[in-house]
């Protein structure tokens, strides 16, 4: 080839080509560091893959990445994080997200459809995720190799089905109908085990895949043929330059990478050599890097090579690929593989290296499984350096200094064992089963032992228990060799293991490390101590006795299926009101053309902005300047304090009544996480990048030190009040009370921790300066009516310069409420500063250390009671941390003592004491005050049980209210006699049949088993809501379709879905047809302009509030046309059609539009909500682990609007309320400072923490046409319920202690979250001690005795 065509060749390597849905695109001229998903949602159509983390953590940007390999002519799919695979890797490849598999325009994909048919889409904006992730699993299982599956099927399993969302979050759902949309597609699946759907009507329907949208595998072409002849065009070219005017290297041989090491430009500061990127999720970039090495396409790294003696992998091998490998191989390689599959998520570990993963452990200290797996399995490194190549045990790579960026690994190798005598077990405790979670401590353990089970030669190798990197237990290996295991040498083996394992300082739960440690060194060591004199289960890890239920081999609670059962009422009565008809919207969500305010199309000239804020609770801020990097230079410039318009205050959120929280910590930082300034930059990237380069120079000089806790709060009497209006009142005579008393509690104590929202769409907000002084806000937000009031104020001008539009939220939870404001206003000051759009998208770190969260609490009370249990009076003090601005604060007193009111406690009466802290403001958290008060009270009771020694759902029973105590305690909300309903269904739950048999059984297991418990718990719930006065307008147009504003804002509850029904009903006297008038109703966003006094939404109550604003709308509509539908009829002799009605109103000049502003009666503002949950849970005494195996929720719903909705919103609200009371923990520094700060350490509920049986009832209790068509509220309530699952989880460590924690109190503190490391420690960091030394003596008095 002659230099032209060498040119040419060059000239298209620099340009990255790739398919998008079938699409043609060029990646020329974009920086090196650009993810795809940036490439996808700046520089193309699509939108469906979103931004929820950044990290690979959360799965809302997966997308399908399609390779085709020319020789071959195969083509080769797998699931991605697109949020970091960057878009200079992918040249020649295809990439489908949610929009190319399905889409309005050419007709949605069955798994779209399946989303939307079983109700699993609730915000959405997870949705395109879920849906490319079991899209992504369907192409993989459905390879033309093997079998054909039944028709309307695929080839996966239900427990694959289950699998394929391991990775991804969704705080809204529950999880449960997602699996059963997976599932729906597995052929081994019953059909009647799956849940609610709109393809057949449970229980009386039969259900059939022929029902379901039809699916058959390679509907959807994922390589397009063009860029198969572009690729078979280019096979004959010579290799191009390894070098890119973009800064992207691709060298295609070691040779060749050595070369770029020894360019003149070669600075490790600035060049990032990469394989797939993916360890960007766990160690952020700092700064910008102006060039990229790409190593994947050298061959050496990617070598797969199996012989008699092992199995050699390339380093660049994804972890996917490693699995595959060792699946098909001996014991240990299937163990192996085992493990691996625990690692990370589907779409990570799909383009994730082995060498990566060591990399990162051998150089950045990181937690590896993998390079703990594979050091115990005897692995060998291969490595180049800049001199030399070197074969190092791996074990000796970790030893090594960290190594240089010009350091390489080639490959790994692993040996092949065999089977004959070598035992090989790993381990990892972390607090998801399936994964996508770095684990506690993870080991594995390699032994050969002789006939006799000697142990002839062992490793025992352990992890990530706050070590640089993966050690050898040397002093242990030596003990335990030449050695037969028993009670004896397992005790000395675990004494000389707590001096090995030696956590640094700093490390979270260091004591809980070495018992975990110890635990799997005690699994291990038992297994094979077969040859004891005294039975093998005494010592096993499973099992306590000769019959245990608990068995080696048999399938872990962990890994059992999901099933479930859903009970709902229906009623035809105000049809389609009450029909569980899909939620409006939910297959756009699903296709990803649903818009969010992120969504939006950038206006010409639009910045972008990110939040610079304070590392310090309380200080003066001096000065802010940028670091010299790469990334600074990109700063456009900084808004700050000063930025505000004349006139304009510096107010961020609150409410004018209650107080407010200014957008500028200036001239001093309140709080750790107060914004200081926003950088602007040309990108969203550009802004976060800059704003890391931040240097803030502080001065403590003259203030006071910061206030962070209850504790310091009560002892600096810093308070804020609560106004008298919103002050709960105290029930009964106290003392009286406590003279009544047979017993007394004078001194117990409880403590709730804060709860992130975790909404997966963080604060984000485009402010687009207008004419006039004017500008209108685009804001993810639960309250437009304050953003807009708020940013007037900031900016200093009239509300009606503000156009606040809100069409949809994806998720809020309260936390884009006043939380929201923050991130509007910033944008709104930088726009009207700059005179163009500023948009904010705030990324997950930023958003955490900022949004504040649920109120922390601590509880400290007195309770009388008498010797049958009957409560007689109760003292509270409450402290609540407020942070640093009223917020909602002032609200949570009465909130908490609402719910902690749903027993009878003769009297009570409380001092709460709203501290005022320098920490974040703490805001409504779903459910907001209720959650705390209503666990105070079951913390309060368990305690009477236990100290009276009686059953704890005895005590319960005993102190539910009557009608007459209930109207004493909760006043007007009681309600009418007969819509109290909280007495039947807890005795529906707890006095069943089922439950007596449920609980015998939890008793027959714990007897059997000693290393596993398990508890059940009943826990009943009251709540009170409040109706608001709520507008609505109903618009018909000329054609005959129908829009429809209410004021509060979908955020996935349902609202615009109930809405449209209601509608639908509301105009029925003049269309029969009510279905198919529902097709005809839109709902439209919410705007500031167009509908005034529409408050917030939140509460619970938007949804019916709206629905019957929208209901007295199409009264005054129905009014107006029915004269001319009378008219009309008997001239026709038949139903007048809706268009020719619409059609004639027009000609008369009929206004055809209605304005409602609802107000509820005053004698009847608030109701109380009623419900009861059973739960049973595994607890593993070893790890401290926790498995819900089963919830039976029962929760009256009253007459349901729309019963597929309030199900998934009291699952979802379950869902939510376990991880605040497990896994959900919400650690700080010293400063206050949040640290748990993204996905890698804040875990939320997954497809795996859910409970393995999960039952509703929704019962509709007695009318009362008081409330909108006699329905009740279904948003937050439910979400109390999930306090059975900590309340269980207390009575499974009870039976622990009392069989294996010798002289323990069985009562106990036990606060929120009760994490793993939580419940290791209620049962004994040293009962593998305990129990060995109890062996050891009983093994010694028996040999004396002979």
């Amino acid at each position: 080839m002659g230099s032209l065509g060498k040119d040419a060749a060059a000239a298209a390597a620099e340009r990255v080509v790739l398919a998008v849905n079938g699409a043609r695109h060029e990646a020329a001229g974009v920086d090196p560091s650009t993810t795809l998903l940036e490439f996808l949602r700046t520089r193309t159509p699509v939108r469906g893959p979103k931004l929820g983390c950044g990290e690979g953590g959360c799965g809302a940007c997966v997308v399908l990445i399609s390779k085709y390999n020319p020789a071959t002519d195969e083509v080769t799919e797998h699931s991605a994080s697109s949020c970091l695979t960057l878009v200079g890797s992918l040249n020649h490849c295809s990439v489908t997200t949610s929009e190319g598999i399905g889409n309005t325009r050419h007709g949605y994909h069955p798994v779209q459809q399946r989303l939307a048919g079983f109700h699993a889409s609730q915000c959405g904006f997870c949705t395109p995720g879920m849906c490319m992730s079991i899209f992504s699993a369907l192409v993989k299982a459905d390879k033309p190799d093997g079998p054909a599956p039944p028709t309307g099927f695929s080839k996966l399993t239900c427990s694959e089905a289950e699998h394929a969302v391991s990775g991804n979050l969704c705080r809204c759902t529950g999880y449960r109908p997602i699996l059963d949309t997976c599932k729906s597609f597995a052929a081994d699946v019953d059909l009647e085990d799956l849940g609610l759907n709109s393809f057949w009507k449970k229980g009386t329907d039969r259900a059939d895949v022929g029902k379901l949208p039809e699916y058959s595998s390679g509907a959807v072409c994922t390589f397009p043929e063009f860029l198969k002849s572009e690729i078979k065009g280019q096979m004959n070219d010579v290799p191009a330059a390894i070098a890119g005017q973009d800064g992207r290297y691709h060298p295609k041989s070691i040779e060749e990478l050595h070369s770029l090491f020894d360019s003149n430009w070669f600075d490790e500061n600035s060049v990032k050599i990469v394989a797939s990127n993916t360890g960007a999720g766990v160690y952020k970039d700092q700064d910008l890097y102006d060039k990229y090495i790409d190593i994947q396409g050298i061959p050496e790294l990617s070598v797969i090579d199996r012989s008699s003696k092992g199995v050699e992998i390339g380093a660049a091998v994804s972890i996917s690929k490693a699995i595959e490998v060792f699946s098909d191989g001996t014991p240990v390689f299937t163990k192996i593989a085992g493990h691996l599959s625990k690692v990370a998520s589907p779409f990570v570990r799909n383009t994730a290296t082995v060498g990566g993963n060591v990399i990162m452990a051998q150089r950045l200290q990181f937690p590896s499984d993998i390079a703990t797996i594979l050091l115990a399995a005897g692995s060998t490194v291969t490595v180049q350096t800049a001199s030399k190549m070197l074969r190092l045990t791996l074990d000796e790579f970790l030893e090594q200094p960290p190594c240089d960026a010009k350091t390489i690994l080639l490959s790994i190798f692993v040996p092949d064992w065999g089977s004959d005598n070598v035992i090989f077990e790993t381990s990892r405790a972390s607090p998801r089963p399936f994964g996508n979670a770095v684990s506690f401590v993870n080991s594995a353990f390699l032994a050969r032992t002789s006939g006799q089970l000697v142990i002839e030669d062992i490793c025992l190798a352990f992890g990530a228990y706050g070590v640089d990197h993966t050690t050898r237990a040397r002093k242990v290996e030596e003990f335990l060799k030449g050695k037969s295991v028993s009670a004896a040498v397992i005790l000395e083996a675990v004494q000389l293991l707590k001096d090995v394992i030696s956590p640094s300082e700093g490390t979270t739960h260091p004591e809980y490390r070495v018992s975990l440690a110890v635990s799997f060194l005690f699994s291990f060591l038992s297994s094979l101590g077969n040859n004891l004199n005294e039975p093998a289960n005494a010592i096993a890890p499973n099992g306590s006795s000769a019959n245990g239920s608990e068995k080696h081999g048999t399938l872990g609670s962990d890994d059992l299926p999901v099933r479930s059962r859903q009970e709902l009422v229906f009623s035809d009565e105000y049809k389609p009101v009450g029909k569980p008809i899909t939620k409006a919207g939910a297959e756009l969500q699903a296709s990803g053309e649903a818009v969010y305010v992120d969504d939006i199309p950038a206006p010409k000239d639009c910045l972008y902005g990110a939040f610079i804020y304070s590392t310090h609770p309380h200080a003066h801020v001096k000065s802010v300047n940028f670091r010299s990097s790469l990334a600074s230079e990109k700063v456009i410039t900084v808004i700050s304090a000063k930025d505000i318009p004349v006139g304009g205050k510096n107010v961020g959120s609150g409410y004018r009544m209650l107080g407010e929280e200014v957008l500028f910590g200036d001239p001093v930082s309140e709080f750790a996480g107060q914004n200081i300034g926003i950088v602007i930059a040309e990108t969203q990237k550009y802004a976060y990048m800059a704003a890391k380069q931040a240097v803030i120079e502080y001065s403590t000089e003259n203030l006071e030190p910061p206030i962070l806790t209850i504790e310091d709060a009560i002892q600096h009497n810093s308070y804020f009040q609560t106004p008298p209006f919103l002050a709960p009142r105290p029930v009964g005579d106290i003392d009286q009370g406590m003279s009544q008393a047979d017993h007394k509690i004078l001194s117990g104590e409880v403590k709730l921790e804060s709860q992130y929202y975790f909404y997966m769409e963080t604060q984000t907000a485009l402010a687009i300066p207008d004419e006039d002084n004017c500008v209108t806000v685009y804001s993810s937000t639960q309250r437009p009516e304050i953003i807009q009031n708020l940013v007037a104020d900031c900016l200093g001008i009239p509300y009606h310069n503000v156009r606040v539009i809100t069409r949809r939220v994806g998720g809020g939870f309260g936390g884009k409420g006043l939380k929201g404001a923050h991130v509007a206003c910033a944008c709104a000051v930088s726009a009207f500063k700059l005179q163009r759009p500023v948009r904010m998208y705030l990324d997950r770190k930023t958003d955490k250390s900022m949004a504040g969260g649920r109120h922390p609490m601590k509880a400290k009370y007195s309770v009388g009671f008498k010797s049958d249990g009957t409560l007689t009076a109760l003292h509270v003090d409450l402290g609540i941390n407020a942070g640093i601005s009223p917020d909602f604060s002032p609200l949570i007193p009465g909130h908490t003592i609402s719910s902690l009111k749903k027993y009878n406690w003769g009297a009570l009466a409380f001092d709460i004491k709203l501290c005022k802290t320098n920490v974040s403001s703490k805001s409504a958290v779903r459910a907001p005050g209720d959650v705390q008060g209503s666990f105070i009270a079951e913390a309060i009771i368990e305690h009477v049980a236990s100290a009276l020694g009686a059953d704890t759902n005895a005590v319960r029973r005993k102190n539910l209210h009557s009608v007459e105590s209930l109207r004493k305690f909760y006043g007007d909300s009681a309600g009418d006699a007969p819509t109290y309903s909280l007495v039947d269904i807890f005795d529906k739950l707890a006095s069943s049949p089922e439950y007596g048999s449920m609980a015998e059984a939890v008793e027959r297991f714990n007897g059997g088993s000693r290393w596993k418990k398990r508890g059940i718990s009943c826990v009943p719930i009251t709540y009170e809501v409040t109706l608001r006065p709520t507008p609505g307008k109903v618009s018909i147009l000329n054609d005959g379709s129908i829009a429809v504003e209410v004021g509060g804002v979908e955020l996935g509850q349902g609202l615009y879905t109930k809405v449209k029904q209601m509608t639908a009903f509301g105009l029925r006297e003049l269309c029969p047809d009510a279905d198919r008038l529902l097709d005809k109703v839109r709902v439209i966003q919410a705007d500031t302009l167009s509908m005034i006094q529409g408050g917030f939404t939140g509460g619970s109550t938007t949804s019916e509030n709206s629905c019957e604003a929208v209901r007295q709308a199409c009264t005054v509509l129905v009014k107006r046309l029915k004269p001319i539908k009378e008219v009309l009829e008997p001239k026709s002799g038949a139903p007048v059609p809706w268009s020719t009605l619409i059609a004639q109103a027009n000609m008369a000049s009929v206004n055809l539009s209605a304005h409602a502003f609802w107000t509820p009666d005053p004698a009847f503002v608030k109701y109380i909500n009623y419900g009861a949950a059973v739960s049973e849970v595994e607890i593993d005494v070893l790890t401290g682990g926790t498995t819900i195996l089963r919830s039976d929720l029962v929760y009256d719903c009253g007459q349901n609007l729309n019963p597929a909705v309030d199900l998934g919103q009291v699952e979802g609200a379950f869902v939510q309320g376990v991880g605040f009371f497990t896994n959900e923990d919400y650690a700080r520094n010293a400063d206050g400072l949040v640290v748990n700060d993204g996905t890698w350490t804040y875990k939320i509920p997954t497809v795996d923490t859910i409970p393995k049986q999960f039952n509703v009832e929704l019962i509709n209790s007695a009318r009362d046409q008081k409330r909108v068509l006699s329905s009740k509220a279904s948003g937050e309530p439910p979400l109390l319920l999930a306090a059975s699952v900590h309340c269980a989880m207390r009575e499974a460590i009870r039976a622990a202690r009392k069989e294996l924690k010798a002289n323990s109190p069985l009562t106990f503190q036990m606060d929120v979250p009760a994490t793993m490391a939580d419940v290791k420690e209620l049962c004994g960091l040293d009962v593998v001690e305990r129990h060995l030394q109890s062996l050891t003596s009983a093994a010694a008095s028996a040999a004396l005795k002979a």
